[in-house]
């Protein structure tokens, strides 16, 4: 009786379990955690050391014995026990700003929508084993759609492309489903890899990952700029060993990444083909929508628009689209639950 009178005031919870950042939205609240999906650990004790934003600024900077790792690889879960521990990090720094004896949290849990039925449980089985009452799992491009705000239940295709760290999800929604979905591995960090290529091909540099981020961030682009950005590339010199320091502007950057751009913009042309014609009338009505951290490359909307000859948008505050769209599901279960891909919700307590 009492575990039914609290479930009122339970603090469920949305979850973007992402390749590089692990979002967490509480219903009722809003957002409340933003944090690196990045977990240090002791390799000799096995023990965690940190989680999230403190694990981040580990990364590259520690001694043989700590490993600061990403437990997810392209969207999916390569280390079970430490991604269990990540979850169980978040459920925790939620609950304990709330009433101990609420019971534990029903959670959705935004995935790639390429992955397989034994990938689908581990999640499933990480989220219950770190606190979670009921683990409830949405396709990644579904929740970034509904956080997009788009009409996925109306008899009309929405197009959205979720651009996120270890994944691109191109999909198609009409009446709650996917009709068309592309799933590629190539990405935000698939980007930061080929800034490291070029720095390495063209000037003996070997650049951190989060040097190549942060370049890419401040004069990426996927189409010709009106006036070009410049930015200080710097690293260690292949052959002196010594730091070097170089000067490159966002032609260059441009052309680096230009092979994983073409192929995300190849995978959004071959979903449209691949659409009911209807559908790609109401698309070419409504346009494609961007969201992902991918979809903040400069030009990105323009090229994809040259390219399907269809408008395209970027949607608002597009780093936290599929976090929102698994909040909105949560404050309206029923009348949304047939866009999840779980068969937990059923059989388990209200």
């Amino acid at each position: 009786m009492l575990n039914k009178f609290f479930g009122h005031f339970s603090h469920d919870l949305g979850i973007d379990l992402g390749t590089a950042n692990t979002l967490v939205y509480v219903r009722g609240t809003g957002l409340v955690i933003n944090e690196p999906s990045v977990v240090a650990v002791n390799t000799k004790t096995k023990q965690i050391l940190e989680i999230g934003d403190a694990a981040k600024k580990m990364v590259g900077r520690t001694p043989a014995n700590i490993v600061a790792s990403r437990p997810l690889v392209d969207g999916v879960v390569s280390d079970f026990e430490v991604t269990e521990q990540m979850l169980k990090y978040f459920i925790h720094k939620v609950h304990k700003e709330t009433f101990s004896f609420l019971p534990r949290p029903r959670v959705v849990i935004g995935l790639p929508s390429g992955v397989t039925e034994v990938e689908r449980k581990a999640v499933e089985d990480a989220a219950k084993n770190a606190g979670a009452r009921q683990a409830l799992l949405i396709e990644e491009p579904m929740a970034a759609a509904i956080g997009a705000r788009l009409p996925v239940q109306e008899a009309a295709g929405s197009m959205i492309v979720d651009i996120g760290g270890g994944t691109t999800e191109v999909a198609v929604i009409s009446l709650g489903g996917i009709v068309a979905a592309r799933s590629l591995r190539i990405a935000g960090d698939e980007l930061n890899e080929d800034i490291i290529q070029f720095a390495r091909d063209e000037y003996n540099l070997l650049l951190g990952e989060r040097t190549a981020e942060d370049i890419k961030i401040a004069i990426g682009s996927a189409y010709p700029l009106e006036e070009k950005l410049e930015a200080i590339m710097r690293g260690r010199d292949l052959v002196t060993g010594l730091p070097k320091a170089i000067s490159i502007d966002s032609d260059q950057i441009r052309q680096a990444i230009q092979k994983s751009v073409n192929a995300i913009v190849e995978a959004v042309k071959m979903t449209v083909e691949e659409t009911p014609p209807e559908l790609v009338a109401d698309i070419m009505d409504k346009g494609i929508y961007l969201a992902g951290g991918g979809a903040l490359l400069r030009g990105l909307d323009k090229m994809l628009s040259l390219s399907t000859k269809m408008p395209v948008h970027v949607a608002d505050d597009p780093l936290t689209s599929v976090v929102r769209g698994c909040g909105l599901v949560l404050e309206d279960i029923d009348s949304l639950k047939e866009v999840l891909v779980s068969t937990d919700y059923e059989k388990s307590p209200k």
